[in-house]
């Protein structure tokens, strides 16, 4: 089971018939340990909201480049969806992009 040390919010969604897909996980780290709640996260089957506002430029980067590291060993997927927010999905679900 992961860990939740930050700032946690867990967004629950009906989405009948979407199969591996109920909720949404909004983490906001203050540390770059905390980058790996992410990739537990993703581990089992959930979709991560990453949002690195919080910490110093240089280490949000550091946990943003360790959490898509581990969500690719994972054959996940991610998206950037803000200036320092990323979205974090296993490989059940399809990220989709709207322009």
């Amino acid at each position: 089971m992961w860990r939740a040390e930050g700032s946690v919010n867990l967004v629950s969604m009906d989405l009948s018939g979407v199969s591996g897909f109920n909720e949404i996980i909004v983490l906001t780290p203050r540390g770059f340990e905390e980058g790996l709640d992410a990739v537990m996260a993703v581990r089992e089957q959930r979709t991560v909201l990453l949002n690195l506002s919080e910490m110093e430029e240089n280490l949000a980067q550091r946990t943003a480049d360790f959490v898509s590291g581990g969500v690719y060993a994972l054959q996940g997927q991610e998206r950037r969806v803000g200036e320092r927010v990323l979205l974090f999905a296993p490989a059940s679900v399809d990220i989709d992009q709207l322009s």
